[in-house]
């Protein structure tokens, strides 16, 4: 590797828009985010469904179906 061509790496604090704080290391000194794995409504399970289309009830009722037909299949045999 080549001598003073790399950027400095720092310990660095990564300050969220929901006031939450952590380190890590990076090139920069400070890191501002909108959003982290703390208020993220993916990572907290706050995250709600959206279906203004239909399609997550379409596909529920097509399998809810599929799986009927299974199940009438299998008393059968």
């Amino acid at each position: 590797m080549k001598k003073d061509i790399h950027p400095a790496y720092h310990k660095t604090i990564v300050h969220c828009a929901c006031g939450s704080e952590f380190e890590t290391g990076s090139t920069m000194k400070e890191i501002k985010v909108e959003i982290c794995s703390n208020c993220h409504p993916l990572f907290t399970g706050k995250q709600k469904l959206r279906d203004s289309t239909g399609r997550v009830e379409r596909f529920r009722n097509k399998y809810a179906q599929f799986n009927k037909g299974e199940a009438k299949a299998d008393k059968s045999k």
